[in-house]
């Protein structure tokens, strides 16, 4: 009978392998909240402007929704690759970064529920 075990720990150089910085990662966690949170800002901004409203009517057929959509993913994807440039030789926090999503999106998602984007309509 022959028993295996490892009593001696073995670092990454041993295997050869390279340790990267976590930024690249906490960098596309962040901004996927900050997407998040910018589609309930978005729709709080179509309720609230009119002005708003009319730029963010890409398609009529579609309503503010396109407007709101595309803008929504052009500030993701300059958020992402901002927060990538500036993040991709650093190590970061990653529960940092996952609780700073996690908030984004809870304020993005409150954000486009009706009772509360109605409450920034103009009163008619």
């Amino acid at each position: 009978m022959t028993t295996n075990s490892v009593n001696e720990s073995v670092s990454l150089e041993d295997l050869g392998v390279q340790d990267k910085p976590d930024g690249p990662v906490a960098a596309a966690i962040i901004a996927g909240g900050i997407g998040a949170f910018m589609l309930g800002l978005f729709t709080i901004l179509s309720e609230a402007s009119a002005g708003f409203k009319a730029l963010a009517t890409l398609s009529s057929s579609v309503g503010t929704l396109s407007g709101k959509a595309v803008f929504t993913v052009v500030v993701w994807l300059a958020a992402w690759a901002g927060l990538h440039f500036a993040l991709r030789n650093k190590s970061f926090d990653l529960t940092k970064a996952l609780m700073i999503a996690l908030v984004l999106i809870a304020l993005g998602v409150v954000a486009t529920i009706p009772p509360i984007f109605v409450m920034f309509a103009p009163a008619e």
